[in-house]
């Protein structure tokens, strides 16, 4: 079931079934049970012809040596580069990860991370993020989850669903997901490549001044 939902694709018997632009996904409807609905997206596919942007290594020297190459490594990357924080524009704190826990009409669900955090107006937010490295990836039934999560227990924040992919030991692509019409979307992308500090070049520092004025 985990294969099918999170790593490779429907028996071609199945997808034949589909109508036009429309993928099946299978749905968790209860504890064991699960039903076939057709969206207008399955998987949330990085795209590779977007640039990436270079952020400062973080990340302790000590936590990369004994880093496990997992998704938990993943989280920790992100964690301490803060790119949560860079990525929506927020002042956000790790609140748990590797949530286990029920949602009503749903069933059991598992959320790598929890964020919450504020901005500049005093604004709440709750930030879950869903990662996925290797074969796996990031699918639009984990984000359906997570939002329905925090819809039932951080009702009165704001929620910013956030998946993360990563491509390579270095480079991190974050997604910003939405809830629209019952249907899900994407709200923003970026890829972010942690490098040394001497990899930033004073060219690079200018490119990202262009971009923020343009």
């Amino acid at each position: 079931m985990y294969s099918y939902r999170f790593r490779k694709p429907l028996p071609r018997e199945i997808l034949n079934t589909q109508s036009l632009g429309w993928e099946w996904i299978i749905e968790s409807v209860g504890k064991g049970k699960y039903r076939f609905v057709l969206d207008t997206v399955n998987r949330i596919i990085p795209n590779n012809a977007l640039i990436y942007i270079k952020v400062p290594e973080a990340t302790p020297e000590i936590i990369t040596r004994y880093s496990l190459g997992d998704e938990q490594s993943l989280l920790t990357k992100i964690r301490y580069n803060r790119l949560i924080d860079i990525f929506l524009g927020i002042t956000a704190y790790s609140l748990q990860n590797h949530l286990r826990t029920t949602v009503t009409g749903i069933g059991q669900v598992e959320i790598d991370e929890i964020y919450v955090g504020l901005n500049s107006n005093g604004s709440h937010f709750v930030v879950p993020v869903q990662a996925k490295i290797g074969k796996d990836q990031l699918s639009v039934i984990q984000t359906r989850q997570d939002i329905a999560y925090c819809d039932e227990v951080f009702g009165d924040l704001i929620c910013r669903s956030v998946s993360a992919q990563f491509l390579s030991n270095d480079l991190i692509v974050l997604f910003e997901l939405t809830l629209e019409e019952g249907q899900i979307k994407v709200v923003q992308e970026k890829h972010y490549k942690i490098v040394s500090s001497e990899e930033i070049s004073v060219e690079d520092v200018k490119n990202y001044r262009y971009r923020e004025s343009s």
